[in-house]
């Protein structure tokens, strides 16, 4: 089977809501083509943005992003040890979640494997963060950087609200913020007053790894 083929079996995979030894199957069909595993994940996340499409047309329930978000967790699963380089010091502390309002992870996970492989210390929050949950990891975790991530609408009003948390602690002048998703654009970001925009995750690293060694 060809790279490109295999590629798109994964991405219908998500979308059809196969079993998760279905996915796996695909994805290890996918790998044994030589696929690279950027690639791989591309298609999980475009996957994803039709799920959360379907979600906020009502053609899917909660139950079904669900599905979604699991498969998806099990390709990253799969996926994780062909990103990881290692790293025997660290570059920072990052804080990443997926805001409150929504479940999905993929992006974030494959930003903090990314971040990881680089030598970053990752402090990852979890689906459906709250904002003082933020603020509490800021806190205690002392990050140079907050990452945030929504698949879907109903988790941009939480991405400022966590970012108005930061401030009304006195911690948002000690930490860059960027975030990305589906929905997020760069004119939100700026209009929330969030440092950055990640259109993707390599984005994302790229512009984290930007900061490092500059002030805050």
């Amino acid at each position: 089977m060809k790279a490109q083929s295999a590629l798109k079996d994964v991405e219908r995979g998500i979308i059809d809501l196969v079993t998760s030894d279905e996915i796996r199957a695909r994805v290890k069909m996918a790998l044994d083509a030589k696929a690279d595993p950027m690639d791989v994940i591309g298609g999980v996340r475009k996957a994803l943005d039709e799920v959360g499409e379907r979600y906020e047309k009502k053609e899917f329930f909660l139950m079904e992003l669900i599905v979604a978000g699991n498969l998806a967790a099990d390709v990253m699963n799969m996926l994780k040890p062909r990103l990881k380089a290692g790293a025997s010091s660290s570059r920072g502390r990052v804080v990443i979640g997926t805001v409150q309002g929504d479940l999905h992870d993929i992006g974030k996970n494959l930003v903090a494997a990314m971040l990881t492989s680089l030598g970053y210390e990752v402090t990852d929050l979890g689906v459906d963060t709250k904002p003082e949950r933020f603020v509490e990891a800021v806190k205690n975790e002392k990050p140079r950087v907050v990452a945030m991530s929504c698949l879907l609408t109903v988790g941009l009003p939480y991405m400022k609200a966590t970012i108005d948390a930061l401030k009304a602690a006195g911690l948002r002048d000690k930490v860059k913020t960027i975030i990305g998703g589906r929905p997020v654009t760069k004119d939100y970001a700026k209009e929330i007053g969030a440092d950055a925009y990640g259109s993707d995750a390599t984005e994302a690293v790229k512009i984290i790894s930007g900061w490092e060694g500059k002030s805050r």
